[in-house]
């Protein structure tokens, strides 16, 4: 057979064994693809046609180019549509209806004290009253005050003291006022007292601090503590005040105590010779 004629479409290089295809262009007005646009796969493919569509979808207001579907950051906003109704917005995974209910949600359940300030109690804690109390009874132990107390004459006992007033359980009535000995300066002066059958019996001993103290009221004086008389079921009870580091004896009533009632209290002798000399101890 005689030599055959060359494809047109087809020529051979010197030194290259490849053979190039002819390009076919396109023609004016078609969105054909060249070859190369289809291997370079690092471009979405594009034309005229998807171009133009995508550009009438997006709204006029809408200039800024279309975000990648792949690789997209974590806050997108949904662009509505025309004749589209409310936008829904999400942040951080997170629908505006969603947040917008919990923050609904938080205004309902507020507390009292959002609107209201907190009011304190005016109440006095009882370490406070305590200490009133204290600081009331060192005033008056200071400036010897005695208030709301009478002398009486009793027929078969002599002086009595009595309630000018009403007194209530545990309030502060008098003070058992005397020299203050310890145990030895008190033995002596009660043997001297024992030498006169005429002075009477006033002096009350009683432990502070593992220590024996003895309060000395035999001296005639105007303080009504030492008038006192005794009864076992008396409406006094003797208690230690102490002021500066010194004790002093001090009557609180043992109850609610009425006006005109007789002051008493437990002597607590209980000695044989105590009620042979005293037998209104037993009573």
């Amino acid at each position: 057979m005689g030599k055959g004629k060359k494809s047109a479409s087809a020529k051979r290089r010197p030194g290259d064994g490849r053979i190039q295809e002819k390009e076919n262009k396109p023609t004016a007005g078609e969105g054909q693809l060249t070859i190369q646009s289809c291997l370079n796969l690092s471009k979405p493919l594009r034309n005229k046609h998807t171009e133009e569509n995508a550009a009438a979808r997006r709204s006029p207001e809408d200039t800024s180019e279309p975000s990648p579907i792949c690789g997209a950051s974590e806050q997108t906003t949904a662009v509505p549509h025309k004749g589209a109704g409310t936008s829904t917005q999400r942040i951080n995974g997170e629908k505006s209806t969603d947040r917008k209910l919990k923050e609904k949600q938080s205004e309902t359940n507020r507390k009292v004290t959002d609107y209201f300030p907190v009011r304190r109690s005016c109440r006095k804690s009882k370490a406070e009253l305590k200490c009133e109390k204290q600081r009331h009874i060192d005033d008056l132990l200071r400036n010897n005050v005695e208030e709301g107390l009478k002398v009486k004459s009793i027929e078969g006992k002599g002086r009595g003291v009595f309630a000018d007033r009403a007194f209530q359980k545990d309030q502060f009535v008098v003070e058992y006022h005397g020299d203050l000995l310890e145990i030895a300066d008190a033995k002596a002066r009660e043997a001297q007292y024992a030498q006169d059958p005429a002075t009477g019996c006033y002096m009350y001993y009683f432990r502070h601090h593992d220590k024996t103290y003895c309060v000395d009221a035999t001296k005639e004086s105007d303080r009504l503590g030492r008038l006192i008389n005794h009864s076992k079921n008396g409406n006094l009870r003797t208690k230690l005040h102490e002021i500066g580091g010194t004790p002093h004896l001090i009557f609180l009533a043992s109850r609610d105590v009425r006006a005109d009632e007789e002051l008493l209290y437990d002597y607590g002798d209980r000695s044989k010779e105590a009620v042979a000399a005293h037998p209104w101890l037993k009573h």
